[in-house]
């Protein structure tokens, strides 16, 4: 699988409306048959940063990247960032998140 975190720093006046301006290409994503994860996230540190973590299966890469929004996101995007996004990319093998081995947590009994 094809894993990409990518940093967007916005505008301070764009950081309350950055979700709303990038969820048509959210939604798009989310619903694209190789995809496994597409999620935003916002800094702790800064508002203005956002996080985009994807999750493709191999085979739906090329789709990914062939889509109509594509050239929708290019002109309108970047009247909101400060600076072009940052990218991560790392190719994994399998389709799932493995546990963390180093923090177990033992199944819980539940009492009423």
């Amino acid at each position: 699988m094809l894993v990409i975190t990518i940093r967007f720093t916005v505008r301070p006046e764009w950081a309350e409306r950055w979700l709303d301006l990038v969820a048509e290409f959210t939604e798009a994503t989310r619903a694209e048959e190789g995809n496994l994860w597409f999620w935003w996230s916002r800094s702790v540190d800064d508002p203005c940063v956002f996080f985009l973590m994807e999750g493709h299966r191999e085979s739906g890469v090329e789709e990914h990247l062939k889509s109509p929004l594509i050239p929708k996101i290019q002109r309108e995007w970047p009247e909101a960032l400060v600076e072009t996004p940052r990218i991560l990319m790392a190719e994994l093998p399998g389709e799932e998140w493995e546990e963390m081995k180093l923090l177990p947590v033992p199944p819980r009994t539940f009492s009423g």
